[in-house]
């Protein structure tokens, strides 16, 4: 699921063009959520601000639900996520797997590889020299 929200809604609509017939349970809703943070990453929470989400939840003719909360303000990408939900419920999930999931794992990994190379070259190397003076 954390995959299916990461990933960029144009490449997801792409690897989805033909989504299957489903039913709402609950149509794609806008909404915000407070986000918390930690001072130091260990210390006392305190509340960061706001984000927008979208949720949905659908039914596949077939029983199969799927839901989905994305970042943003993008419907369409909430309901091809709950759409792969349900997929991945059936037969068809290593079929999903293969044409949806595994590129959108490439390319998470190969940009979080870039982003941390572009990291990496700003990295600065500190070191003493030992001085002959006691």
């Amino acid at each position: 699921m954390g995959l299916l929200a990461r990933a960029c809604p144009a490449r997801l609509a792409a690897l989805l063009p033909d989504p299957p017939a489903s039913e709402w349970l609950r149509k794609p809703e806008v909404g915000s959520v407070m986000v918390r943070g930690r001072t130091g990453a260990v210390g006392a929470p305190f509340n960061l601000g706001e984000m927008s989400v979208t949720r949905c939840s659908l039914q596949l003719a077939d029983g199969r639900v799927g839901h989905a909360y994305v970042q943003g303000r993008d419907k369409d990408h909430a309901t091809r996520a709950a759409l792969v939900d349900a997929l991945m419920q059936g037969a068809e999930a290593a079929q999903i797997d293969a044409a949806v999931l595994a590129p959108l794992a490439a390319e998470e990994a190969a940009r979080r590889t870039a982003r941390a190379a572009r990291a990496a070259a700003t990295k600065v190397e500190f070191f003493t020299m030992v001085r002959g003076e006691d």
